[in-house]
């Protein structure tokens, strides 16, 4: 198998199943040699129901569901450690970077790259819907921070939308400890101290309201994971 698309889902029955249309889509017109995987993060709303019902018509889609809500990393990371593919994307459940883009970042796997993310803050990146404004500011300042602290040169780590070869998936998230939105910034710095090529690709991106992102109470918690990651020593 080529691919391995790995979406976590939350409580996204809203937009999940439009979502999943749009991947199953593209990627049976892309590439045939594909499947998606969702988890489902300990939904409490028809998240899985939505996803069972397409299981009926498309072989590709399959299912993990985690017992409880154990937050956005730890559902990527159970989908990388089970994906089959000799590449392996995950993306937001929103499509905030469109699945389109996924040849963008191929083409620098193909030139040598381990490792290539969707950026919303690198030269040539289009935001077609920016986020509200409080949003955007506390965002550059926390990959500020991440720059200075852990990835210089890295201008986006939160995007939620990375394409991994599958040695180099499984290698990095085997060592992956934070469970929460701070894993996006854990597994690129583990990904660096391991010695893999991290390359950084401008896309067109749309903010797309209802995010999981508490500014303030998640924002406090990445800050201190900064700092936790940076004492961390990577074997």
């Amino acid at each position: 198998m080529d691919f391995s698309v790995i979406v976590p889902a939350y409580n996204e029955a809203g937009r999940l199943g439009k979502s999943l249309d749009a991947i199953l889509d593209f990627m049976k017109r892309w590439n045939s040699s594909f499947e998606v995987i969702v988890v489902d993060d300990g939904s409490k709303d028809a998240t899985a129901q939505i996803v069972e019902e397409k299981m009926r018509n498309h072989k590709e889609l399959k299912l993990i569901r985690l017992p409880s809500n154990r937050g956005k990393g730890y559902a990527v990371k159970t989908g990388i450690l089970n994906a089959q593919g000799d590449y392996i994307l995950f993306s937001d459940a929103d499509l905030s970077t469109p699945i389109e883009e996924l040849p963008k970042l191929f083409h620098w796997i193909n030139e040598g790259y381990d490792i290539a993310i969707a950026s919303r803050a690198c030269p040539g990146a289009k935001l077609e819907i920016h986020q509200p404004f409080y949003r955007e500011f506390m965002g550059r300042v926390f990959n500020f921070l991440v720059r200075l602290f852990l990835l210089p040169g890295i201008y986006d780590t939160q995007c939620g939308f990375k394409l991994f070869r599958r040695e180099v998936a499984r290698e990095i998230f085997q060592r992956q400890r934070f469970s929460g939105f701070s894993f996006d910034f854990e597994v690129l710095y583990i990904a660096k101290r391991l010695g893999y090529k991290i390359k950084e690709v401008p896309v067109i991106w749309r903010h797309s309201p209802g995010s999981k992102v508490k500014v303030l109470r998640n924002g406090i918690t990445s800050f201190i994971d900064i700092f936790k990651t940076r004492m961390r020593r990577v074997k």
